[in-house]
């Protein structure tokens, strides 16, 4: 035999892989080049320029808050806006997106105070006001950074902030629209009241943290007739049992009530009487062990509540009657059945007095002190600090029946995470029960036409509706004042001689176009007499400004927050013309239900009769592996920002698309690892696609449907049924399902089988040869459908790979710019019954790789293309059917040097296929190392097969000299 030459001279003529496409991304350095290109290229305008005229699809943006750097459930909230907002816009939507702050508010307002420290007691509001906004600023600045690192794509450099100035003149003409209608008062009310803050707050600004809190039994003597109730009482010193955790409140008890419907008993101890209800009567005596004998007790008599209302009792340690009353939000579920009513501190406590022409006297200033208790020992203490003092003085009183300390939830400041009371103070509210027309002219409430809308809102996940409308149907009057300075102020005059508010549409135009111009610093800067009319008139006492000792006076609470975001359909989507209302798309955290989606339904519902959006999607918490909160103290946060700079940017995208948004999703270092593995993965099979393209010519070299190769037809069919699942996926913005696909298809259809297989071919065919264009072809199919599926989630990577894509004319020069593709771009042809021939030759293969797999196992073989495979099928089956029609591309497709197909009346077994593999004939050839008997068939060449001599020739390679020839 010749000697084989060197194997470089062979290894020369083959067509190997050839890319600058490099494998390793270096994303955290190549990210910012990126980034850079697109924003002097303008890419984001040559967008919108791209789809102008396209139908609209808006997702308006829900405003984080201007403070601090952002942390991952911003980075998982924005990557899902970009990926809805970019699969919309390939889907050929013209959807831009404006990203907006929230700017106004208590935790800036606080940082400030804390920077200004003492000074701020000298500044002007306005002043302190331009400290804020400049605080925001910095804040806006940063975040917008941030996000954009992550390679969000928008408006960046005119978003919306809630301190711009039109923002701030659209908060207050909300405002306007709902005070001109006649749904806002204002009242003397207990709300949610943070004594650390000094300000009321609003139910979304309310978390629940456990608590350590007093749990006192007082008793309240009877001191109306007993007889009255039950005659078994006559002559008895009759008392009740109340419960509460709160002694603070009992200095402000006026009243105890009683449930209507429950039935109460009297349960005698020695020459006491006590009245608590039945169902709660062991566990009242059996923690009422500092007076008397409860456990001991006799029942004498038992009554429903409804005896108690109108009785009275004597205050524990007052000179005080309090009033017996009817209330059936008293339940058995805890406490003894009575429940003490202070109407001052608990919005139950308020409707009772209301309904009993209780006083509202409220003796706990805004620092949670108590006052205008002269000479008692917890006057001006904190509240805190007078409940040991006030359950002494129960105690002294001989009115303490029983204590201990109940760890429960309890209310807690969102901000600083100080436990709540309630405090009845004058606030401005929106009525619930303000008297509308529906629709159909039918008389109807704001509540009720709020449930209304969100009944024709789509909810993703479905339980959003329930939870929403619980919220609304449910929820107190609208509080909608705050005691502070960084906010829109609520711009009402108030009359001083009669103290009603001025209503007056003129004037309230006047200063939203003020606002408008000059920002709401105006209303602190400007005069009342600069800002009203002469002659300006009080609708209710007559008095004008003219008359003597007349005068308005301005309101100086600032609107609530949640107000002012929940007005941004008004302030941007109304007034941006690019965008358009009501939204296609509301997208927050599952706690945006009583947040930003309340008060934009709320607000929305009262201006223009409808919801601003027509769905509304929220996504989960994100938590470590255990399912544990990040905290500073655990030390288990995962800061997106230092992923994006060690890992890249592409990481976090990838990470958010691969969860399930709608459930709590776990994040962690080990999974950002696991995460930039699959990235790996994805981005080398991208790479094996793009490198055996270096020499095709889509307009020259692409093969024409009907000539490809069936294999290569079978896997664009597989790439279009690829581009139907991620699309149906993105359509329902279930990114995690496009990213498994995505996965699914590189790993199994394009690695495992694909690649492997077409590597031969593609490697040692003639270069122009219609095998290896047909090969080509569909990598370039492939390579420009996976391209543009990828996009929205893998922003940077997709746009690199499409700079080296082969040219083709026409083609944008960003993949951002291009559409999803078409069905007729992957598979221009016919695919009838292709996909379920290739599902029977797949079978095959798998029964082939266990035969083959089992001659390595035995030493008989080193590499499959040492063996030789027969397949024998029963005749008229469906697997003889497929196996002949494809005979000539099964060696190819079970990765051999020879397969062949036998057709027999029966098989040996109840099989209709079964397959024979042994060591192939012939003679390995030296350039692609199939064994075959044509090895040396051209003398050109005499040590390869007469296929590789072809493609030899093709390429001109000089014949074989010396011995070899």
């Amino acid at each position: 035999m010749p000697e084989v030459p060197e194997a470089k001279t062979l290894k020369s003529t083959l067509n190997l892989p050839k890319t600058d496409f490099a494998m390793k991304a270096n994303l955290p350095q190549n990210e910012p080049l990126r980034l850079a290109g697109w924003e002097s290229a303008d890419l984001y305008g040559k967008i919108r320029a791209a789809r102008a005229g396209a139908p609209k699809y808006i997702l308006h943006d829900g405003p984080p808050y201007a403070n601090g750097a952002i942390h991952l459930g911003h980075a998982l909230n924005k990557c899902i806006k970009d990926f809805v907002v970019k699969t919309k816009t390939m889907a050929g939507f013209d959807a831009p997106y404006v990203p907006g702050w929230d700017c106004h508010g208590l935790p800036i307002e606080i940082k400030v105070d804390e920077q200004l420290g003492g000074k701020k007691l000298t500044m002007d509001p306005v002043e302190v006001r331009k400290a804020c906004r400049e605080y925001a600023a910095k804040f806006i600045d940063l975040q917008r950074s941030q996000f954009k690192r992550l390679g969000v794509f928008g408006r960046w450099d005119k978003p919306y902030a809630t301190m711009d100035f039109p923002y701030e003149a659209s908060i207050l003409e909300t405002f306007y629209g709902f005070y001109e209608k006649g749904y806002v008062y204002k009242g003397l009310k207990p709300v949610y009241w943070c004594s650390h803050d000094h300000t009321a707050l609003a139910e979304a600004e309310v978390e629940y943290e456990m608590h350590t809190s007093p749990s006192v039994y007082v008793r309240y003597r009877l001191t109306s007739a007993p007889e009255h109730i039950d005659a078994r009482l006559r002559g008895k010193k009759v008392w009740t049992i109340i419960w509460t955790t709160t002694p603070w409140t009992l200095p402000a008890s006026l009243a105890v009530a009683f449930n209507p419907e429950v039935e109460y008993v009297a349960l005698e101890s020695g020459e006491d009487v006590y009245i608590v209800a039945r169902d709660l009567a062991a566990a009242t005596a059996e923690a009422c062990a500092l007076a008397g004998d409860l456990k001991n007790a006799v029942e004498i008599a038992s009554f429903p509540g409804a005896k108690m209302d109108r009785v009275t009792f004597a205050h524990p340690f007052f000179d005080r009657e309090i009033l017996g009353v009817n209330a059936d939000y008293v339940t058995t579920e805890q406490g003894t059945g009575a429940v003490h009513t202070a109407p001052a501190h608990g919005p139950d406590d308020f409707a009772t007095g209301q309904r009993y022409g209780l006083p509202l006297t409220c003796n706990v200033d805004a620092q949670g002190k108590l006052r205008n208790y002269d000479g008692l020992p917890f006057d001006g203490l904190f509240i805190q600090k007078a409940n040991p003092i006030i359950k002494e003085l129960v105690r002294e009183k001989g009115a303490l029946m029983g204590e201990s300390d109940l760890v429960h939830s309890y209310p807690h400041c969102w901000r600083c995470h100080k436990p709540l009371i309630f405090r009845a103070t004058e606030q401005w509210f929106i009525g619930m029960e303000t008297p509308v027309l529906s629709p159909k002219g039918e008389g109807t409430t704001f509540r009720q036409r709020a449930l209304e809308e969100i009944e024709r809102v789509t909810w993703d996940p479905a339980w959003g509706e329930e939870r929403i409308s619980n919220m609304i149907a449910t929820r107190p009057d609208w509080c909608i004042s705050r005691q502070r300075i960084w906010g829109v102020p609520i711009a009402v005059f108030l009359c001083e001689r009669c103290h009603e508010p001025l209503n007056d549409e003129a004037i309230n135009k006047s200063v939203v176009k003020l606002f408008a111009a000059d920002g709401a610093d105006a209303w602190y800067s400007r005069s009342i007499d600069s800002l009203l009319p002469a002659g300006t008139a009080c609708k209710n006492c007559g008095a004008c400004t003219g008359d003597a000792g007349m005068d308005f006076r301005k309101e100086m609470d600032i609107l609530d927050v949640w107000f002012e975001s929940g007005a941004s359909w008004h302030a941007v989507l109304d007034v941006e013309p690019e965008l358009h209302w009501p939204a296609d798309l509301y997208t927050e955290g599952g706690d945006q239900h009583r947040g930003w989606f309340h008060s934009s339904l709320l607000s929305s519902v009262g201006i223009r009769d409808a919801a601003p959006y027509r769905m509304v999607a929220t996504s989960g918490w994100t938590l470590d592996e255990q399912g544990r909160a990040f905290s500073k103290s655990l030390g288990n946060g995962v800061d997106p920002v230092d992923v994006a700079n060690r890992l890249g940017g592409e990481i976090i995208r990838l990470w958010v698309a691969s969860v399930d948004f709608r459930e709590d999703v776990a994040a962690s270092e080990g999974l950002m690892q696991r995460v930039s593995d699959n990235y790996r993965k994805l981005r080398n099979t991208l790479r094996f696609l793009l490198s055996n393209l270096a020499d095709f010519d889509p307009a020259v070299d692409e093969v024409a449907w009907a000539e490809m190769l069936p294999l290569d037809q079978y896997i664009l069919a597989r790439t279009a049924e690829l581009d139907a699942k991620v699309r149906e996926a993105y359509d329902g913005f279930e990114f995690h399902r496009a990213y498994q696909a995505l996965n699914e298809f590189t790993n199994t259809d394009l690695s495992a089988l694909y690649a492997d297989v077409v590597k031969d071919r593609l490697y040692t065919l003639a270069p122009k040869s219609l095998g290896r264009r047909s090969a080509q072809t569909a990598m370039w199919r492939i390579c420009e459908a996976m391209t543009r599926l990828i996009a929205p989630i893998l922003s940077f990577t997709a746009d690199e790979v499409w700079q080296y894509l082969p040219k083709v004319e026409g083609r944008p020069e960003s993949v951002h710019l291009a559409l999803f593709p078409a069905v007729a771009e992957i598979v221009p042809g016919a695919i009838a019954g292709l996909e379920a021939d290739w599902e029977t030759l797949l079978a095959v293969r798998t029964t082939v790789m266990v035969e083959l797999e089992a001659m390595r196992a035995s030493k008989t073989i080193g590499k499959s293309l040492e063996a030789s495979v027969q397949v024998i099928a029963a005749e008229g089956s469906r697997e003889a059917e497929v196996l002949l029609k494809y005979e000539t591309a099964l060696a190819e497709f079970f990765n051999v040097s020879e397969a062949t197909v036998q057709v027999v009346g029966a098989t040996k077994d109840a099989a209709a296929m079964l397959v024979r593999a042994s060591v192939a004939d012939g003679t390995k050839c030296g350039r692609c190392w199939r064994v075959v008997p044509d090895v040396g068939a051209d003398a050109r060449w005499p040590v390869v097969c007469a296929r590789c001599a072809e493609a030899l020739d093709a390429i001109g390679f000089a014949p074989m000299q010396g011995e070899v020839a």
